[in-house]
């Protein structure tokens, strides 16, 4: 019999029983690929946790608890990395910090810092690293339980908004061990609390309460006591934010933080050009007729 017509000659029933589990095993070890290639693609951290607790809000949690959430460097590589990875996803339009009820970050690893010289954090730019959340362009609050000292009082100072627990306690105590901040204490902390608080605080190392922080303008607010509650409302302000446009957010974060390193004029200035470009986004037509026709705008993030 020659080959083609074998192969136009019907199956015997062991024969078609080997192809179809030949089939079957093909299929499922493509779908176990298909899964493999998935979860090799979600990051896993070791010092930090992160989820979607609410629509368009990312959450990242500082998760070093036995260091009281000490900001090493593989720390904040991965809080970088979590950051941008929020910063690029179109479904997320805000994020939230925050770090345990006892410690938001106790500051920086001390035992990672105590040998170095001067050689090496300056050829090794030690501590730039911290800028880049700074360059974020959705808008981060910060949920402060506990400890925030040195340069967990640095890592709030960096966010957009600061919410404190009653129990946050603040402070840049690095006088105390011979050195100064060098996460941005002495420069962020002046333009929130005015020179002098600043200068007694760097010179002295003395904690602040969150109340303290409160009337002096650093934190937002102080939320009501209770376990969790900090993360909770920082959320539900994070939802908020999110249920707006996110062009138009984007824009109001960058107009307010342009006001400091604008003068007044200048500021002036950028904030209308920003206010005009918006007139160019279908957020702007579709938020301006939902008003006129008393509607909830649907908003499309263009």
């Amino acid at each position: 019999m020659s080959l083609a017509l074998r192969l136009r000659a019907p199956l015997s029933s062991t024969a078609a029983a080997v192809l179809r589990n030949h089939r079957a095993f093909r299929q499922s070890a493509h779908l176990r690929l298909r899964l493999m290639s998935t979860e090799s693609q979600q990051k896993q951290y070791e010092f930090i946790l992160t989820s979607r607790p609410a629509d368009g809000v990312g959450l990242i949690t500082l998760n070093r608890p036995k260091a009281l959430n000490a900001l090493s460097t593989p720390l904040f590589t991965e809080l970088n990395d979590a950051v941008r990875a929020f910063d690029e996803d179109d479904s997320i339009r805000a994020l939230v910090l925050t770090g345990s009820e006892r410690a938001f970050a106790a500051g920086a690893d001390i035992k990672e810092m105590k040998d170095k010289q001067f050689s090496d954090v300056f050829k090794n730019k030690f501590l730039e690293s911290w800028g880049l959340l700074t360059t974020i362009r959705k808008p981060i609050i910060a949920a402060v339980s506990g400890y925030a000292l040195g340069g967990g009082c640095e890592l709030a100072l960096m966010c957009d908004i600061i919410l404190a627990s009653p129990t946050a306690v603040f402070g840049q105590p690095e006088i105390s061990i011979g050195v100064i901040p060098g996460g941005g204490g002495t420069q962020r902390l002046a333009r929130a609390i005015g020179k002098s608080r600043t200068m007694e605080l760097t010179l002295t190392g003395r904690n602040f309460s969150a109340q303290e922080a409160s009337d002096w303008g650093m934190v937002s607010r102080v939320v009501p006591e209770g376990e969790g509650v900090v993360v909770k409302e920082a959320v539900e302000m994070a939802k908020l934010i999110a249920s707006k446009s996110a062009i138009a957010v984007q824009a109001g974060k960058e107009a307010v933080n342009a006001a400091y390193e604008h003068t007044l004029n200048e500021g002036l200035r950028y904030e209308r050009r920003l206010f005009h470009s918006l007139f160019a986004t279908k957020d702007q037509k579709e938020g301006m007729a939902a008003f006129a026709e008393k509607r909830k705008p649907n908003w499309s993030h263009s």
